[in-house]
């Protein structure tokens, strides 16, 4: 259902970067400069720069560190290959490690681990089940419309960008996502190259019965590792102890790119000597004669548990920096991006001296992962599911232009073409939930649509907005049967019928959501005497203590704060704020 829906694309990862690295050279004002920092430059107490291990110095107002696995990353193949490094081939941040554990910020060791890579021409095909992609005509960002027009003069079909017209925002057409002419950077990121399959094996019994017989040689099961995984993507080790019932694993060979023939083999993370690793893919259905081009290993890492940072995550006891991604205590690529977003937003915010922005849970998923990591923090490395978010069906990700777009524009992102973009959107939404409101559709027209859908026939004609609550029954074809809407982009569409078929749950939904937007205006001064606050319990003192939250809402969200301690704390809060006011016109007083 709609709570859970989310878009998947199939990235070349030699396309992506070199599209990104074009993307960001086109800003006149960014530069990127390459090179190891080996430390912070402090003003103060606070960050006023980095210094690169050749000496080079630059200050600034704001430090984003982004370092993923590499801060004293240790890599492990087996029990006795130790190699310092952050990924294959790649030189840990040591330097760094140490200054950050100086100056007393807390940390700790989480672990990851990754595949072989096998090549691809050693792979007998016809022994494994091809799986297709699914290529729908989806963009990823709603502007490129408006981008690609503005630079190819048009879609290439006479269907000129303007204002009122719904229709050149439809994604249906083919030459729309994918003009004929070359398009310059960053607009080439946005083209679909040709997808390529995925493959489909198994790791069967000869294969874990290797593994099992090898287990003390890997390094989580030698000793070599004692430090926690993520519970989602587990070792193939892991499976082998922890599910020793299961026949068999599906292995899925996916391809690194269009210009190599290396394959990921996703679904056999292993920290087991290469040798072992090598025997155990040559039992695999079509790997019988395959040459493994990368052993697999696992890495230990250090992060820095996250309750140490604010809503925006900056360091609380270093201002002026900023952590983002794995350093946090995360895992994956969208958790790392997400975070990179709103660190890199609230450090720019802090160097132009603009206030800080912080996204709700009821706003955003990356509003719901940065509250998840400063406020109760993570205990093995967090991966950000659906499952976390209590307003799922209000987050989709169909309305995240709506959602999120005032945000954008409070910032200043958008020029008058995008602005003119989103009212376009806006105006297509909700013109497609009244078209389905005035709009009725006769028996004859909905029979076939209905019976299709193994709904009743109408005895009468009825407004489109109440048969589209049916299950099965879609917005679109409802409109196509009456005759009604075909100007309408498809994404504007999708959005009124979901609107219209869980109307209920959203408003219960939203309640929640005001509820929780009041608690969160009731701020929590830093500072706040918690220990002295003898109404809440010992351990809500403790954790409210360590943790400072910015606001109720936070506050509830701590884990051992009751609702009878929230009840108290407005109390306390309320009591504090009095005296202080108290003490502030007292004769000869002084804050």
């Amino acid at each position: 259902g709609p709570a859970v829906w989310a878009p998947r694309a199939q990235c070349d990862r030699g396309l992506y970067r070199r599209a990104v690295r074009g993307l960001l050279e086109r800003h006149q004002s960014l530069h990127t400069i390459q090179g190891t920092v080996a430390r912070l430059l402090f003003d103060g107490e606070r960050v006023a720069g980095v210094e690169t291990l050749e000496g080079r110095r630059f200050g600034a107002r704001a430090v984003v560190i982004t370092t993923g696995t590499f801060l004293r990353g240790r890599i492990h193949i087996g029990t006795e290959t130790k190699v310092a490094g952050g990924r294959a081939g790649e030189a840990a941040a040591t330097h760094l490690a140490e200054q950050l554990e100086a100056v007393g910020l807390t940390v700790a060791r989480f672990k990851t681990g990754t595949p072989p890579r096998v090549d691809g021409r050693s792979v007998d095909w016809s022994r494994l089940e091809r799986q297709e992609s699914e290529v729908e005509a989806f963009d990823y960002s709603w502007s490129h419309f408006w981008e690609t027009a503005r630079r190819e003069g048009g879609w290439g079909m006479g269907d000129e960008l303007r204002p009122g017209s719904f229709a050149s925002l439809r994604t249906g057409c083919p030459e729309a996502l994918h003009p004929p002419s070359p398009i310059p950077l960053p607009l080439a990121a946005t083209r679909h190259p040709p997808q390529l399959p995925c493959w489909i094996t198994y790791l069967n019994e000869p294969g874990k019965r290797i593994i099992a017989e090898n287990i003390g040689r890997s390094a989580m099961y030698g000793g070599a590792i004692a430090s926690r995984g993520p519970r989602y993507c587990p070792s193939v080790e892991d499976k082998i102890v922890k599910f020793p019932a299961a026949e068999r694993h599906q292995l899925f060979l996916e391809p690194e790119g269009h210009d190599t023939s290396e394959m990921y083999v996703n679904g056999l993370s292993t920290s087991l000597p290469a040798e072992v690793q090598l025997a155990v893919l040559r039992t695999v259905p079509g790997l019988e004669r395959v040459r493994m081009t990368r052993a697999g290993y696992a890495i230990e890492y250090d992060y820095y548990p996250p309750t140490q940072l604010d809503a925006t995550l900056q360091v609380k006891a270093l201002p002026g920096l900023w952590f983002a991604g794995q350093i946090n205590g995360t895992t994956g690529y969208e958790e790392a991006a997400g975070q990179g977003v709103v660190a890199g937003l609230n450090a720019g915010l802090a160097a132009l001296g603009r206030p800080p922005l912080v996204l709700g849970r009821e706003t955003s998923y990356v509003g719901v992962l940065v509250d998840d990591l400063t406020t109760r923090g993570v205990d093995e490395p967090y991966r950000l599911f659906t499952s976390r978010s209590e307003f799922r069906l209000t987050v989709r990700q169909d309305n995240a232009l709506r959602r999120l777009a005032s945000v954008g524009a409070q910032l200043g992102l958008y020029d008058a073409g995008e602005l003119a973009l989103i009212g376009e959107r806006f105006a297509a939404e909700d013109e497609a939930r009244a078209l389905a409101e005035r709009t009725s559709v006769r028996p004859e027209q909905a029979e076939a649509l209905l019976r299709a859908a193994g709904s009743a026939p109408l005895a009468h004609a009825v407004k489109v907005v109440e048969v589209a609550r049916r299950q099965g029954v879609g917005l679109r074809a409802l409109f196509d049967a009456a005759g009604v809407g075909a100007e309408l982009p498809d994404e504007a569409v999708t959005t009124a019928e979901l609107e219209i078929k869980y109307a209920g749950y959203f408003a219960r939904e939203r309640v929640q959501a005001d509820r929780l937007r009041r608690m969160g205006d009731f701020a929590l001064p830093a500072g706040l005497p918690y220990a002295e606050m003898r109404s809440l319990s010992f351990e809500a003192r403790q954790k409210l203590a360590a943790l400072e939250p910015r606001s109720l809402a936070q506050a509830s969200r701590v884990p051992g704060v009751s609702p009878n301690d929230l009840q108290n704390l407005v109390l306390e809060v309320e009591r504090w704020r009095r005296r202080r006011a108290g003490a502030g016109t007292g004769a000869g007083a002084a804050d």
